[in-house]
């Protein structure tokens, strides 16, 4: 075989199945290679159905790194209903601590719904979208700010039509604790995993865990959080399968909305960005958003970027070297719903 997907899991069997996905993929040094991409399936008799990945791009690394721990810890035993667990979606992404495939050039998160007989990007993404996602209640795909950006850590959900759907997704993104919880709303046709997701039939949960290549322990102990409360909530689990003691109280919290292209600001030429505002402020439209340096022009003043938008800011480039077309700064718009 030397396209598609070769999938190893019998999704009605009860019991502990570990394995990986395999997607041929022809290279130079081995004809016969197969991208060998981990899968573990839990199920245990009739209930709720959850299916948890990371590593859908490569450099995001709280979810790749506490899904692992929680394919060690999880006992089908102690669970009802089914748990799959995807680590490394994107997994030579992941291997070459890249946001993109190495081989192709895919980025997972934009080759929806992908084809059966394209790269293995556009494979695996057709495999999700068409197999994976119709088999579960809810989708938790677990991202973060990536090697470049920091990110307001938050929970996300896509905008539904099907009013029924969209009120259990803020039902269960509410009940992740997140202190921001943010709402998409790029359309039916998204080529993202929530896109994905809604066209599945299947309620698309996601979230932006930390940034910046890296772990903390404030971003895992809020992804950890994150997944032990949903897993509780769905009804899968009665106690925290990650966390180390007691769940932190969950507080209020913001609903934000990302809609616009004027919500952020872009460079337009070859420049070093200085941002003025933390993540998480709450800023005015033409309020101070940061400085844009040339260090080719020293005899030039520093430009002074400001907000077209009010909101929480919620990311911000982390490399000062910046190209033409490259995302500086976001605001999100602070919503009831």
């Amino acid at each position: 075989m030397h396209s598609g997907l070769v999938n190893p899991i019998d999704f009605d069997r009860d019991g502990r199945q570990a394995g990986h996905l395999a997607i041929p993929y022809s290279i130079d040094r081995s004809p016969y290679y197969q991208i060998r991409v981990p899968i573990l399936r839990l199920k245990n008799g009739a209930g709720p159905s959850l299916l948890l990945m990371a590593g859908n791009h490569g450099d995001e690394y709280e979810g790749e790194l506490q899904l692992g721990r929680l394919m060690r810890r999880l006992d089908v035993e102690t669970m009802r209903g089914a748990v799959t667990i995807l680590p490394m979606a994107n997994l030579p992404a992941v291997m070459a601590a890249k946001r993109c495939s190495p081989f192709d050039g895919g980025n997972l998160n934009r080759a929806f719904p992908g084809d059966p007989t394209g790269t293995p990007t556009a494979r695996m993404a057709h495999f999700l979208e068409h197999d994976l996602f119709p088999r579960h209640d809810a989708v938790l795909d677990l991202h973060s700010g990536g090697t470049s950006m920091a990110h307001l850590a938050c929970t996300l959900i896509e905008r539904q039509a099907d009013a029924v759907r969209f009120a259990r997704s803020l039902e269960l993104m509410q009940a992740m604790g997140a202190a921001h919880a943010f709402i998409a709303n790029n359309g039916p046709a998204a080529p993202t995993s929530m896109g994905a997701a809604s066209r599945a039939g299947t309620i698309g949960l996601s979230g932006e865990f930390g940034g910046g290549g890296t772990v903390t322990p404030e971003s895992m102990a809020f992804t950890t959080a994150a997944i032990d409360r949903l897993l509780m909530a769905m009804g899968i689990v009665d106690v925290p399968q990650l966390s180390r003691g007691p769940l932190p109280v969950s507080s209020g919290r913001q609903i934000l909305s990302l809609s616009r292209h004027s919500q952020g600001i872009y460079a337009n030429r070859r420049g070093w960005f200085e941002p003025a505002v933390p993540l998480g402020s709450q800023v005015e439209a033409g309020s101070l958003a940061g400085w844009y340096h040339d260090l080719e022009r020293l005899d030039l003043p520093e430009q002074e970027l400001h907000f077209a938008e009010g909101g929480i800011v919620i990311s911000q480039r982390l490399h000062t070297d910046s190209q033409s077309g490259d995302c500086l700064i976001q605001v999100a718009e602070i919503t009831t719903s």
